[in-house]
């Protein structure tokens, strides 16, 4: 019955339930996410239990909610940067530049929150947001790679595993990031030494 009313939000609804996210990130940026509890989110919201129970059943389901709209949003921050004459040189270098921003990211972000949730969590790969966005960058990264090795600006002979490997070393630079503290001097090397791995001078 509820993901019906769900379904058929008018419009106030669907602000009431994006402000409900917006509010809920800054919760979860603050506390992680193993101390936020939907009481929390009440009283950022200052909406009543009812009002929250009305969108939302758990911490768990919001937390993914805020996920996926971290995510579209940075893929539209992303789109928006590339230019139309741009190679596919151009577009990966903005794609690893965009990365490097968001590990070294020290105030407002998920980070500490993703981990936790995840270790939290058991989900099914139908619902695992961070695999879906791993395995959505590698066709990306591949598809980029493949163009570039069609024009002459790359060099590769495994594109499909060069893609993944790109993403496996992005995500141990994320996970660096927040444990050994890393430089950008660290992932400004990283990035260097992909491309120069696809044949780009540096």
């Amino acid at each position: 019955m509820k993901q019906q009313k769900r379904g058929n939000m008018g419009e106030k609804s669907v602000q009431k339930r994006k402000f409900i996210l917006e509010t809920a990130r800054k919760v979860f940026v603050e506390k992680g996410f193993k101390k936020v509890t939907m009481k929390d989110i009440v009283e950022a919201c200052e909406i009543s239990r009812g009002g929250l129970y009305l969108y939302f059943d758990n911490t768990s389901q919001i937390f993914m909610e805020v996920m996926k709209l971290e995510s579209e949003e940075a893929d539209d921050v992303f789109s928006d940067s590339i230019t139309e004459d741009a190679t596919a040189a151009d577009i990966l270098v903005l794609f690893l530049q965009e990365q490097k921003k968001e590990m070294l990211r020290k105030k407002d972000t998920l980070t500490q929150a993703v981990y936790e949730f995840y270790f939290e969590n058991q989900l099914s790969r139908k619902d695992n947001i961070l695999k879906k966005q791993f395995d959505s960058a590698v066709k990306i990264i591949e598809k980029l790679i493949e163009i570039g090795v069609d024009n002459g600006e790359f060099y590769c002979e495994d594109c499909a595993e060069t893609a993944r490997n790109i993403m496996f070393v992005l995500e141990g630079l994320k996970i660096s990031a927040q444990t050994i503290k890393i430089t950008p001097e660290t992932v400004d090397r990283q990035i260097v030494y992909i491309l120069k791995s696809l044949g780009v001078e540096v």
